[in-house]
């Protein structure tokens, strides 16, 4: 079983940090974003070709900070660019970021519907109230 999966075909994957050197040598991703605040803070990203693009848990307003990196990587997207993003595990902030990116692109309908379909690609998701509130805030209001 591959520790990274496809969100959507041939452009955007997701998982866990430890499969970012694989993702980059298997399927040669345009760019790697590390959504791992703490990796940031500590310069310890995930491949020396890695992006530090942090998502912050357990922290209010973080609604805004899903919104930016969610139309990030789907302006790369857009751009024709092939993306990996990651946080530790690749369950909570990829899950979250991942139906954030489907919202954004209008691959998903409401949030219950995005994080069953990220769910469905990579079964380790577990989104955190805190940040389906906030997914709910920004895209269901």
């Amino acid at each position: 079983m591959s520790s990274y999966n496809e969100l959507i075909p041939g452009k955007v994957y997701i998982g866990g940090a430890a499969a970012a050197g694989e993702v980059a040598e298997k399927e040669h991703v345009d760019v790697i974003y590390d959504l791992r605040a703490e990796a940031a803070e500590k310069g310890e990203l995930s491949t020396p070709q890695s992006v530090s693009l942090p998502l912050k848990e357990d922290e209010g307003g973080q609604a805004d900070s899903i919104k930016q990196v969610a139309q990030q990587i789907v302006s790369d997207f857009d751009e024709g660019k092939s993306v990996f993003f990651h946080c530790q595990g690749g369950s909570g902030r990829t899950g979250t970021i991942a139906a954030a990116v489907l919202l954004e692109m209008g691959r998903a309908s409401t949030v219950e519907d995005a994080i069953q379909q990220v769910q469905s690609v990579r079964d380790t998701v577990k989104v955190k109230p805190e940040f389906s509130n906030a997914l709910t805030e920004l895209y269901e209001q």
